[in-house]
C-alpha cells in the first residue's frame, strides 16, 4: 500500500469559533487554545507563530500565550531548532488512555470469534503506563481449560504471549521498566535473563506473533499478537491459551492464524498503517 502526502495547502484564515461570536455557553479562551491545537493538527502537525495567527484569525500576540500555556501543560511543543509549535507528548497520552477505554469494547467481537474458532481462553491485554494489564478474559469453551488469571495486572509479561507481543515493539528502556530490576522465573522454560529475553523479541517482531511455550505455567502453550494504532504505537495484545494437551502444531496454528487476523482487524480500526484487512467485522452473538 503507497501513501501519498499531500503538500500543505495554502495558507488562509479559518471560519471564526462560536466563542468569538460571543456564544455564552463558551469560554473564550479554552475554546481559542482548542482551536490552535486543531489548527496545528490541520496544518501538518507543526506550524509559525505567524502561520497559525494567520489560519486562526487571532492577533500574534494571543496565539504566542496561548501556546505559552499549552507548551507549559504539554499540550504543545517548540520544535527544536526551528521557529515552530509543534503538538505535544500530552495529547499522545490522552489519546493513549482514550483508547485504553475503548480498547475493550471494539475488542470484543474478535474475543468472540477467536473462541469460537479454537475453543480456547482468549485474553485482552493493554499497557497502562509501565503495566500490562489483563483488560478482558473470554472463557474457554472445553471441560479441560487453562486458568491464566482474571481482569488486572499481569505479573510475568516477560513469561506470557502477550507481554512479549507487546514489549517486542517498544524502546528497551521501556522494556526495563515494565520488567524492572529481574525476571522472575516461573518455570523451568521461563527466560531469565534480559539479552535472551531481547534476542527473543526480536523473533517475536519478525514473525508477527509471540509464542509462549510454558514459560508461565506448565502444561500451559499461549499465542499473542499486538494491536496498533494511527501512529503505529502498540496498545495492546490479544493472546489465546491451550493445554499441552491439544497443543497439536495444527491447533497452535488455528490460534495463530484465528489471533494474527483479528490483531491486524483491530488494529486497522484504529488506524494502523499498512495493514491490509480482506476479512469483515465479526459479530458478537450471545451464547
Amino acid at each position: 500500500m503507497s501513501i501519498t502526502i499531500l503538500p500543505t495547502p495554502a495558507t488562509k484564515a479559518r471560519p471564526p469559533r462560536s466563542a468569538a461570536n460571543g456564544d455564552r455557553h463558551s469560554i473564550q479562551s479554552v475554546d481559542r487554545a482548542l482551536f490552535l491545537l486543531e489548527t496545528i493538527a490541520e496544518a501538518g502537525g507543526e506550524a509559525t507563530l505567524t502561520d497559525l495567527a494567520t489560519r486562526t484569525g487571532l492577533n500574534i500576540s494571543t496565539c504566542h500565550h496561548l501556546l505559552a500555556t499549552l507548551i507549559q501543560r504539554g499540550f504543545a511543543a517548540k520544535v527544536s531548532g526551528r521557529r515552530l509549535y509543534a503538538l505535544g507528548s500530552r495529547i499522545i497520552a490522552l489519546s493513549h488512555a482514550c483508547l485504553q477505554v475503548d480498547l475493550p469494547r471494539r475488542a470484543q467481537p474478535y474475543l468472540e470469534a477467536i473462541n469460537r474458532a479454537t475453543g480456547e481462553t482468549v485474553h485482552l491485554a493493554g499497557l497502562q503506563g509501565d503495566n500490562v494489564m489483563t483488560l478482558a478474559v473470554r472463557e474457554a469453551r472445553h471441560a479441560v481449560r487453562v486458568d491464566t488469571g482474571k481482569i488486572g495486572k499481569v505479573e510475568a509479561p516477560h513469561a506470557t504471549s502477550v507481554g512479549k507481543a507487546m514489549m517486542a515493539w517498544l524502546p528497551e528502556d521501556e522494556i526495563r521498566r515494565i520488567l524492572g530490576q529481574s525476571l522472575k522465573r516461573f518455570t523451568d522454560k521461563t527466560i531469565t535473563d534480559f539479552p535472551t529475553l531481547l534476542e527473543s523479541l526480536r523473533h517475536v517482531r519478525r514473525n508477527g506473533y509471540a509464542i509462549d511455550r510454558e514459560e508461565f505455567l506448565p502444561g500451559v502453550i499461549c499465542v499473542g499478537a499486538a494491536i496498533r494504532d494511527q501512529a503505529g504505537t502498540v496498545i495492546g495484545a490479544i493472546s489465546a491459551s491451550t493445554p499441552a494437551m491439544r497443543a497439536t502444531e495444527e491447533h497452535i496454528g488455528l490460534m495463530r492464524d484465528e489471533i494474527s487476523a483479528a490483531t491486524r482487524a483491530l488494529s486497522a480500526e484504529f488506524g494502523a498503517p499498512n495493514t491490509q484487512i480482506k476479512t469483515d467485522r465479526p459479530q458478537a452473538v450471545a451464547n
